[in-house]
């Protein structure tokens, strides 16, 4: 399982360069203003870096007791993504909804398109990052696979 320090060092990867990619993209899509678009995507990248500690811990330790390791299929990883945004739509669509000054139901079309724009981005983000710190937990597994 993951130390402290790899998922924080995880989280922070993950949300700067999602600002990286997710303020162009909002500005582009939603016609905001780049001010507007900037406070949106930070303020959503802080809460999703909180909530992104606390919901791959919990589903880790879940993962592990379930099927005694932490490495994820591919329909693992996207039930992972999809949950994880689910999660996040719900603490941030007040959010949005005020600072835009617009009703809930605009803010979750908007939310479901960044949504769908992160869910492609965690999936991504995720597999490569497994590839780059691999737990030695997973290497072990295959050298046995291999076997």
């Amino acid at each position: 399982m993951r130390s402290p320090a790899d998922r924080i060092r995880h989280s922070v990867a993950f949300e700067i360069l999602g600002i990286l990619l997710a303020t162009p993209f909002t500005a582009l899509v939603f016609h905001l203003p780049g001010e507007s678009s900037t406070v949106i995507v930070v303020v959503s990248a802080l809460v999703a870096m909180a909530w992104n500690y606390l919901y791959n811990l919990v589903f880790d330790h879940a993962l592990k007791a379930l099927h005694r390791s932490t490495d994820k299929s591919v329909p693992m990883r996207v039930l992972h993504a999809v949950l994880f945004e689910l999660g996040l739509t719900a603490l941030l669509l007040p959010f949005v909804a005020l600072y835009l000054g617009i009703g809930l139901w605009d803010a979750l079309v908007m939310d479901m398109a960044l949504a769908l724009f992160y869910v492609v981005y965690a999936f991504a983000f995720n597999w490569g990052y497994d590839r780059l710190f691999p737990l030695p937990e997973w290497q072990q597994g295959e050298r046995r696979q291999q076997s």
